[in-house]
């Protein structure tokens, strides 16, 4: 975990991305401090706090949560007092995951399955006990400014598109954007509502904001070049899903069969099985926030990384 001073006042907390989970924050430390976005456990959380302490001068008042996934929300009850804002949808769909489920997830790394077993391992380094669910009390729906002390933050909604509820943290004269996971960067992205079409319109809408430096939701600080590398990433897994969709392939096999080319270096490439079924519930015509069989996916995900393996 690095604290990285990336503007007078401005601060990003990196993680190290090695897979689900290792998400970013950060924290303007100004007008009472902002921090936005909290880690997927306590101890992940703490780590923050204390790195964060060793700059800010009281613990922040404000907290901004991008979206609801809870490696981004689920440390929000560590900071006692704090206002916590988001998107109306984000606390709409604060319940949609809960910590004990992933507990049990953690435990299946001791099954005779391969498959879950893996799944278990990938959770291996985090502990759910003790999270309370606090969701965002402060809602907005397109827009919010923000004044820290002269430092301004535009919360722009730009959803749905990684989820339902995306928020990005916009410092216009600093030229920076706290991205959340529209923006996911040498890592393959995970959608769960939304669609192909509102994510490359939010990915356009952060290049419209003429940042110099962003902060995605997860992998290294990048500027306008990690935004058009993700593009082409979507576009690229579309147009090849709807090739492998239209021959009547089976998700699955279309996720083993799509040549990655650069991608295959990406963190987790195996994750294309997630767009891959986005792609195909968009070709059928289905709602955007149509419900997804996330151990059935986490399973595919297994199935992916076997038979690119197997083929290397």
């Amino acid at each position: 975990m690095e604290l990285r001073q990336i503007a007078k006042d401005v601060y990003a907390c990196l993680q190290e991305d090695k897979g689900l989970g290792t998400s970013n924050s950060g924290l303007i430390n100004r007008g009472g401090g902002l921090v936005v976005d909290t880690f997927w456990d306590l101890p992940h959380t703490r780590a923050m706090i204390d790195l964060y302490a060793g700059v800010w001068p009281a613990p922040p008042r404000r907290v901004v949560n991008t979206h609801y996934n809870g490696d981004h929300c689920w440390g929000n009850q560590l900071f006692t007092g704090a206002e916590i804002i988001g998107h109306r949808l984000c606390a709409a769909h604060f319940g949609k995951e809960q910590p004990q489920a992933m507990q049990m997830m953690s435990a299946m790394a001791a099954s005779s399955d391969a498959a879950m077993a893996a799944i278990g391992k990938s959770f291996a380094g985090w502990d759910f006990a003790g999270i309370e669910l606090t969701p965002p009390t402060t809602l907005f729906d397109e827009q919010m400014k923000l004044d820290l002390g002269g430092i301004v933050v535009d919360l722009l909604y730009v959803g749905p598109a990684h989820t339902a509820s995306d928020v990005v943290a916009h410092l216009p004269e600093q030229r920076i954007v706290f991205t959340g996971d529209v923006l996911f960067r040498f890592c393959s992205p995970v959608g769960w509502e939304g669609t192909y079409a509102k994510w490359l319109e939010a990915l356009d809408r952060l290049i419209a904001l003429n940042p110099e430096i962003l902060v995605p939701g997860h992998g290294p600080v990048c500027g306008v070049d990690g935004v058009r590398e993700l593009k082409d990433y979507l576009v690229y897994v579309r147009a090849e899903s709807k090739r492998f969709f239209d021959a009547e392939v089976p998700a699955l096999q279309a996720a083993k069969r799509i040549d990655l080319g650069p991608y295959a270096r990406w963190t987790q490439p195996e994750r294309i099985i997630f767009n891959v079924e986005r792609a195909y519930r968009e070709f059928r015509g289905e709602p955007f926030d149509a419900p997804i069989d996330v151990v059935t996916l986490l399973h595919g995900m297994y199935e992916v990384q076997q038979a690119r393996r197997h083929a290397g």
